[in-house]
């Protein structure tokens, strides 16, 4: 495509997206504010995501005010339906802030009537709005020729070779509203937005890509290629207890019955530390028979006390004898 002029390339662009896409027809009964919100669902997101999202968030809160002290966890539990509800609803809640600090309240239908230059740098200055986001409230709303390019969008144009990296950093493709006439920047924005939204979808898809070689077939080379994951080595598995404890065996020169003697290999001293030795359980008693009972401290004594009886019987038998002899009288 380097032979071919710039204009040439957007209008082949052009052709070729209106054989693939359907564009989206402009909302003209939304508000100035409405639009702008609009454009923030519509990010790096299909048309009807974004127009699911949008009504999902007019049907569930009161007021722009309510979904400006929600939560963003609950907002994008509302707009689940676009493929990235979290950045959606960190923009859409910026952008509330900033326009309530700057009007105190929700209502931008004044900047319909202002010259376009003040209008947009108004819109540029709030926090949240992106380049996407004004230029498509540009476009829509108040009158003016400016074709939005969101991040999707940018990247399918910089591997058709349309769009360079110090494009993409400034957001902006030099000569593409020149190249599309104004009568018909409103269809060229959609349908290359939706392109765009399909890059970001998946850019390895066969029909996106089919798409972008119809467009230029010199774009092969540049096409994102997946990478080839090599497969994990498979992990050596450690061998059983009881062929460590016969290598332990072989090794030492012992037969089968040295093997009780043989140090415990790892895995049997793990087993040996969870298992605790079971306790020695005493002698059961014969059936039939009462165990004796042991006996007392005092039976003990008394027992293994010297007999004392005999002794004091046979002294008291010689006194009784030596009294009989002293009362006799002499003859």
């Amino acid at each position: 495509m380097t032979s071919v002029s710039r204009s040439d390339q957007f209008v082949k662009v052009h052709k070729i997206l209106k054989k693939h896409y359907k564009p989206a027809a402009v909302n003209t009964g939304r508000t100035v504010m409405e639009h702008l919100l609009f454009a923030c669902c519509l990010e790096d997101a299909h048309h009807d995501a974004a127009e699911e999202a949008f009504a999902a968030l007019v049907h569930t809160f009161f007021d722009w005010n309510e979904v400006r002290v929600t939560s963003m966890s609950e907002l994008s539990e509302v707009m689940a339906r676009l493929p990235d509800p979290r950045a959606a609803a960190n923009r859409i809640k910026r952008v509330l802030h900033a326009v309530f600090e700057a009007t105190f309240n929700f209502d931008l239908e004044a900047h319909r009537k202002k010259n376009l230059g003040p209008a947009i740098a108004w819109f540029e200055k709030l926090d949240g709005a992106t380049r996407f986001s004004v230029a498509f409230v540009v476009q829509g709303v108040l009158g003016g020729h400016s074709i939005p390019i969101d991040t999707g969008t940018m990247a399918a144009l910089q591997v058709l070779d349309l769009a360079t990296d110090k494009d993409a950093a400034a957001g902006v493709v030099p000569g593409l509203e020149r190249a599309i006439p104004k009568s018909k920047g409103v269809e060229f924005g959609s349908l290359l937005h939706e392109l765009g939204a399909d890059y970001s979808a998946n850019p390895y898809s066969p029909t996106l890509r089919e798409i972008l070689i119809q467009i230029n077939p010199e774009v092969q080379s540049r096409l994102p290629k997946r990478r080839i994951e090599r497969p994990a080595a498979p992990k050596a598995s450690a061998p059983p207890a009881k062929a460590e404890s016969e290598k332990s065996v072989k090794e030492s020169g012992g037969d089968k019955h040295s093997t009780a003697h043989a140090k415990p290999s790892a895995a049997e001293k793990a087993a040996g530390k969870k298992k605790a030795p079971a306790q020695e359980e005493p002698p059961a008693q014969p059936t039939g028979e009462k165990p004796k009972k042991r006996p007392a401290a005092a039976d003990r004594m008394s027992a293994e006390a010297p007999v004392e009886k005999p002794r004091a019987a046979e002294a008291d038998k010689k006194k009784s004898a030596s009294e009989g002899l002293s009362k006799r009288k002499p003859r």
